[in-house]
């Protein structure tokens, strides 16, 4: 086929777009803050080989694990199988998914009766039931205490929704209306970009279209090799720390890559990690690749076609029954944090890769609470979310960023004003951490330091932060980020100080 670049260059830009406007459109029907205004969910395209044709402007952590998603649906339901009106879904993680909160939904985009594509949601739901509101018990010890399990399902067999199948999910959660409404959400975006794709076929032809979305990806993995032939051969190795897995309380939990540069390809080695945790901070291998290939995409081009082709050149080590691969049934809803750690030893390897083109470590964390609870006023149970971020690390040539998501996270704190007005919770303070950046020529962002007060009723508050016990680290001769910390100030002036992670419960005035 002769490629007209112009044309690539518009279809490249159609994809994305569609990728972007199936995000909106699950973004603005979701019924849970934690989505609508925590933008915690994301969209992409796939081919059918589970390769990425584009995505949404989203979360890294998603993005990156949606490709495992698609490549195990395509493999437990053939494409020559499915049915136009057909949707799956999964949210296992020793089975394509990451953790039990983050559903994956699919929905096949046909052309000339064939399945030739999938678009795809992944959506953090508010609740999957657990033994705890919010499904992120800190010390969990077994997946199974953390919420349903969802193999690759069918959903719905050509536009029929299996009954029996959505009877025993919402069931199982605590929030059954919430948990409707964001599923049947991802189900809209998933239509509507089968509705899209099938405009782009309608306008230009299938068979072109599918042409030039394998130039695209081809392309990319080429632009992509040449970025990585311009980093000097060699092994880049690092290790950085958790600070506990919230079963063992202080005793830290090493991550360790050795980054291989050969010509045009990297390997990312994880040999020397940990084993695998009691407490659930495992990451499985679709979470850890996800902030493999943030760190890919983050050191090349950005003009590079944001595809799958990205990833041909990037090869990992993920021993098994390590923190970065562990087998089941290890428990793993807390895994974000160890992803941004994964996260902060690629980025610390990749320093001595590319020296002073890195910036210095983030704040390592993304402070993620669940609260839950009974209304006193309607007597319904309620489960709130909050993601509070720090501040981003020195760069190079200026300070880094106060208050800002990074890395492979991506989303929206809840606003003051939402949490205030739908759950017994008062917020009386949040502000910019004075001080907490790190001082440098350049200084580290600013963190947060923010006051949550129960105000009628016992609140149950899941509490998983990271860098207690370390400090992100700093850069030629700067001065380490500050370490986060946490405590309750009780109704009667009792001062509580918290590890990390930890389940707690507030009562009216604490």
């Amino acid at each position: 086929m002769t490629i007209d670049p112009i044309l690539l260059e518009v279809l490249r830009n159609r994809l994305d777009a569609i990728a972007d406007e199936m995000e909106l459109t699950l973004l603005k029907s979701a019924a849970s803050p934690i989505v609508k205004e925590g933008l915690d969910a994301s969209a992409a395209l796939f081919n059918t080989r589970g390769e990425t044709i584009a995505q949404a402007a989203a979360i890294p952590i998603h993005l990156g694990a949606l490709q495992f998603a698609a490549q195990r649906i395509v493999r437990a339901f053939p494409p020559e199988a499915m049915h136009e009106g057909d949707a799956f879904l999964l949210n296992d993680p020793y089975d394509g998914g990451t953790h039990l909160p983050d559903i994956t939904l699919a929905v096949p985009v046909f052309a000339d009766g064939r399945a030739v594509a999938l678009a795809c949601t992944m959506c953090h739901h508010q609740d999957v039931g657990g033994r705890t509101p919010g499904s992120v018990p800190t010390d969990a010890t077994e997946l199974y205490q953390e919420g349903v399990i969802i193999p690759p399902t069918q959903l719905f067999r050509a536009g029929v929704l299996d009954e029996n199948l959505f009877r025993l999910l919402t069931r199982n959660v605590r929030l059954p209306e919430v948990f409707t409404g964001d599923l049947m959400a991802q189900v809209a975006a998933g239509r509507l970009g089968g509705a899209r794709l099938r405009e782009l076929f309608a306008a230009h032809g299938a068979a072109t279209v599918v042409g030039y979305i394998e130039e695209l990806l081809a392309r990319a993995e080429r632009l992509t090799r040449a970025q990585i032939e311009a980093i000097p051969d060699g092994d880049y190795a690092f290790e950085d720390w958790l600070d506990d897995d919230g079963v063992t309380i202080g005793r830290p939990v090493k991550i360790a890559v050795t980054l291989r540069v050969r010509g045009s390809a990297m390997t990312f080695d994880f040999t020397g990690s940990d084993p695998q945790v009691r407490g659930p901070f495992n990451s499985v291998p679709a979470s850890t690749m996800s902030a493999v290939y943030y760190a890919v995409r983050a050191i090349s081009d950005a003009s590079i076609p944001n595809n799958g082709g990205c990833f041909r050149a990037v090869d990992a080590v993920l021993p098994e029954g390590t923190i970065v691969n562990p087998r089941p049934p290890a428990p793993v809803s807390c895994r974000t944090a160890t992803i941004k750690r994964i996260a902060d030893t690629i980025l610390g390897a990749l320093v001595g890769a590319l020296p002073g083109k890195m910036p210095a470590a983030n704040s390592g964390t993304l402070l993620v609470m669940a609260f839950g609870g009974r209304d006193p006023e309607t007597g319904r149970p309620f489960v709130a979310s909050e993601l509070a971020a720090g501040g981003m690390g020195a760069r190079p040539d200026k300070d880094g960023i106060d208050v800002i998501e990074t890395d492979v996270s991506n989303c929206m704190n809840i606003p003051v004003e939402s949490v205030e007005m739908n759950f017994p919770l008062r917020i009386p303070r949040m502000r910019l951490w004075t001080g907490s950046g790190g001082a440098g020529r350049f200084r580290g962002g600013l963190g947060l330091e923010k006051v949550f007060e129960a105000t009628t009723t016992d609140v149950t508050v899941s509490h998983r932060g990271e860098r207690f016990a370390s400090s992100p680290w700093p850069l030629e001769g700067g001065s380490p980020g500050a370490r986060a910390h946490a405590f309750i100030l009780r109704r009667d002036g009792t001062r509580e100080e918290l590890p990390s992670k930890k389940m707690i419960v507030l009562h009216p005035g604490d």
